[in-house]
């Protein structure tokens, strides 16, 4: 008896009844829908690069994604709806947060008690002494950036001064973030994460939920990010579904950067990479890992290379690969398994400006049977997690198994 949690990292099927109160440029969250606006603009023939016709999710849909967006919003994507064959339902979020932590937190057992801290929207949005922190510990003579911005326009502003100056590049986003990114050969990795690492506990004391690294390589003009990130997380203010786990006396994997997310709080093995590399950690898992475990995954490129980007046609790829992948696991799962798959948040790559957005998530499970939930809450799918392996669990969230 096993459990994977398998997070598609902002895959978010709309419906939020709180989608008023979260904007995106100055515009309010209602309306948005990751998967319905992929899907129509696929079925449109809007999403036609690297691909072609109506978004295909045959394997997700048969576990009940079209059923569950319906639910959600009252709306079926095109091309989705065939007959439910696995446990199927739509997540609500009661954190008061459209972010990472506390959708991962909450989906974990408890939404989080406290406002994140936030910094302002129009530069500079740094406080000085925090800067000045930075100049301290890095040794570098200034910081760039100081504004809100997406990883890949800051490199393309501030990559080419970076490079003559050696000086780190500071930003944010909607999120509770403060990112810092760096050339790995001229500022060098381990500085990087030695600087992160050190600056995270001045603004975990400001309730920032992340201090981000981001390395990047290459020249002016060519810059691209490494898969050496690294966040330096706010750690969870109570026992979460590892520690619960953990403490059971079970084994957890951690998957991607949930390891980062949980500041490994009851981890017992992390497995890192690109989202290619973690489909083959995720397989090899399945066939390996121990009874009774628990394998938490986070698949990340739907959020930071396609839903940031507002890149429809790629994330509509990324889901079909995603989609193909999972079909190879599924018939690899052992009788008594189970393999739950769901989201943190929503960020809808059509929608006006770049951050993430506030919506229901899927919650799909294998090895169920056919079974309609209907309307649940983020902290639900722990305790059913729990009740699955056995374990007690210490969230206010209820099994729906």
């Amino acid at each position: 008896m096993r459990a994977f949690l398998v997070v598609m990292d902002s895959v978010g099927i709309g419906g939020a009844p709180d989608a008023a109160r979260f904007f995106n440029d100055g515009l309010p969250d209602t309306g948005a829908n990751t998967l319905l606006h992929i899907a129509q603009a696929c079925a449109d023939g809007r999403a036609e690069e690297g691909r072609t016709g109506p978004l295909k999710l045959p394997v997700l849909d048969r576990l009940g994604l079209g059923h569950a967006g319906a639910l959600a919003c009252a709306t079926l994507p095109p091309g989705l709806g065939a007959e439910p064959q696995g446990l199927w339902g739509a997540a609500t979020e009661a954190s008061n947060g459209k972010d990472t932590p506390s959708g991962h937190w909450e989906l974990a057992g408890r939404p989080v008690p406290f406002d994140w801290g936030y910094f302002p929207t129009t530069p500079p949005v740094f406080p000085a002494p925090l800067l000045a922190r930075v100049r301290e510990l890095s040794g570098a003579g200034g910081t760039l950036g100081n504004e809100h911005g997406s990883g890949t326009v800051m490199l393309d502003r501030y990559g080419a001064e970076h490079m003559r100056t050696g000086w780190p590049i500071c930003y944010t986003s909607a999120d509770s973030v403060f990112q810092i990114a760096a050339h790995e050969d001229l500022f060098g990795l381990d500085r990087l994460l030695t600087l992160c690492e050190r600056i995270a506990p001045m603004l975990h004391e400001m309730k920032v939920g992340r201090v981000i690294a981001r390395p990047f390589v290459g020249t002016a003009g060519a810059f691209r990010r490494t898969g050496n990130r690294h966040d330096y997380a706010l750690r969870p203010p109570a026992p979460l579904l590892p520690s619960w786990v953990h403490a059971a006396g079970r084994t957890v994997h951690a998957v991607g950067k949930i390891g980062d997310i949980f500041s490994m709080e009851g981890i017992d093995h992390l497995h890192k990479g690109d989202d290619a590399a973690l489909m083959g950690h995720l397989s090899r898992l399945v066939d390996t890992a121990e009874d009774g475990s628990l394998t938490f995954a986070n698949f990340v490129e739907f959020d930071s290379l396609y839903g940031h980007r507002r890149d429809v046609s790629g994330y509509a790829r990324a889901l079909e690969w995603f989609d193909a992948s999972l079909g190879r696991l599924l018939p690899r799962l052992r009788k008594t398994d189970i393999l739950l798959v769901t989201a943190d948040h929503g960020n809808d790559p059509t929608w006006p400006g770049t951050d993430h957005t506030r919506e229901r998530v899927p919650v799909l499970a294998f090895g169920c049977g056919p079974k309609p939930v209907g309307q649940v809450g983020f902290a639900d799918v722990a305790a059913s997690v729990a009740a699955h392996l056995g374990v007690p669990s210490q969230g206010p969230g209820r099994s729906f198994l």
